[in-house]
Parts: C-alpha cells; sequence; structure tokens
C-alpha cells in the first residue's frame, strides 16, 4: 500500500478505534497534546499574551510620561530663559532711561547756569533746580540757611550769608550751589563755611561745590581749601557710604 491508501485507511477507520478502543483513544489524545495545547494551557497562554500587553502598555505609558516630564522640563526652561532675558532687556531700558534722565538734567543745568549768568533766570531759580536734583537723586533734604554775619567774617564787614546745609547718616555737609564760581567764590565759600561753624559751634564733615562753570584758577583752591567739586548734582557721591 502507498501512503494515500494508507492515509485514506486511517481516515475511514479511525472513528471506529476512537470509539471502540481505549488504547487508541489514549494514544490520539496523547499526540494531540503533544502538538495542541489542551484548553488550560491555552488559556494560560491567553494570560500570558494579556500580562505582556499589559506590561508593553505600562512601559510605553511610562516612556510617554517620561517624555512628557522632559517637555515640561524644557519648557520651563524655556520659559525661565526667555524671563532672564526679559529681566535683562528691561534692567538695560531702565539704565538707559536713567542715563538719559542724568544727561537731560544735565542739560538743564549747563543751560539754566547760562541764562543765570546772561541774567536770563534768576541765580536762586538755578540753585533750586539744582537742589531739587540732589534731593530726587539721594533722599536728602538741601536746607537754605540765610544769616546774618554781625562780625564781618566772610565779606569784611556785616551782612547775610547764605549757604546750604544737607545732613545724613550723621555728616554735616555745606553746599555752595551756583552758575559759576570764580577764585574769588572758592575763598567766600569757604569763610562761609567758617562762620557756620563757628556760629553753631559745630565743624563741617564736608564742604562741596556744585557749578556746571568753574573757573580753572578757582579749581586748585578748592583742593587747598578741602572743597569737593562737581560740575553736576548727579555727579554727588558724597553721600555714599565708605567702603570697608
Amino acid at each position: 500500500m502507498n501512503t494515500q491508501e494508507i492515509k485514506t485507511l486511517i481516515m475511514k477507520e479511525l472513528p471506529y478505534f476512537i470509539q471502540t478502543d481505549e488504547e487508541v483513544r489514549r494514544f490520539i489524545v496523547n499526540l494531540g497534546r503533544e502538538h495542541f495545547a489542551d484548553k488550560d494551557e491555552s488559556a494560560r497562554r491567553f494570560d500570558r499574551m494579556m500580562d505582556e500587553l499589559a506590561e508593553q502598555r505600562h512601559q510605553s505609558d511610562k516612556r510617554w510620561e517620561e517624555h512628557l516630564k522632559a517637555e515640561d522640563e524644557r519648557w520651563k526652561d524655556h520659559l525661565k530663559a526667555d524671563e532672564q532675558r526679559w529681566e535683562s532687556h528691561h534692567k538695560i531700558h531702565q539704565d538707559i532711561l536713567v542715563e538719559i534722565k542724568k544727561l537731560y538734567h544735565k542739560y538743564e543745568s549747563s543751560i539754566g547756569a547760562l541764562g543765570a549768568r546772561w541774567g536770563l533766570h534768576s541765580e536762586a531759580s538755578f540753585r533750586n533746580a539744582l537742589a531739587g536734583i540732589l534731593e530726587d537723586n539721594f533722599d536728602v533734604k538741601v536746607i537754605n540757611v540765610n544769616e546774618f554775619d554781625d562780625e564781618g567774617i566772610v565779606f569784611g564787614e556785616p551782612d547775610q550769608v547764605e549757604l546750604d546745609i544737607i545732613i545724613k547718616n550723621g555728616l554735616l555737609i555745606i553746599c555752595e550751589i551756583k552758575s559759576s564760581m570764580s577764585k574769588s567764590d572758592m575763598y567766600i565759600f569757604e569763610r562761609k563755611v567758617r562762620f557756620y561753624e563757628k556760629k553753631h559751634e559745630k565743624q563741617a564733615d564736608k564742604m562741596i561745590v556744585i557749578s556746571p562753570m568753574v573757573h580753572k584758577l578757582a579749581k586748585p583752591v578748592a583742593k587747598k581749601l578741602g572743597i569737593q567739586v562737581y560740575s553736576y548734582a548727579e555727579d554727588v557721591d558724597v553721600f555714599q557710604p565708605d567702603e570697608s
């Protein structure tokens, strides 16, 4: 018999033997168990497959959460960098505005000094403008003092003496704010200071002159007398704390 004939015979007779012969039935079942999973094994395989799918889903979710977290951190970094750039640009903008304001005040001071010198504006209005700048920039109060010198210490004969004083952090600062200062003006200011010190029995800690126009011969006199000279009110630094 050839293979096809044997196959035909088995398929014809096998159902009968399965029904009538216990040994054949056991053989067929064992043979099938080797090649095909039974119900329990199929269930276990299904459960394993579902577990594997669940683990893959968990790992996928975990990777996605890590990705979102990384993106969130990168976004925060971008926001922080943008905020820092904005703050930097804002500070630069503010610094520029401050410098423009200083330049404007210096321009006004120079024009005001010329106006006072040529009689277009009063010396008092010039003095008040610069005193206002001092007060705005350094949080001080410029006190105008007008007292009578009955001994003639300043001018050689009794007369009114006008000067400005500032008291800050325990310092007594005496100021001369004028549109222009000559050599003789510098000497007169120093005598004003000595008059005030004698009258009030208190020594000045600083003497400063603020004037956009200081004659070249007046500068060495100021240095000799210990007077600090500033062209503009914004440039004054005597109110800053000393660095230790």
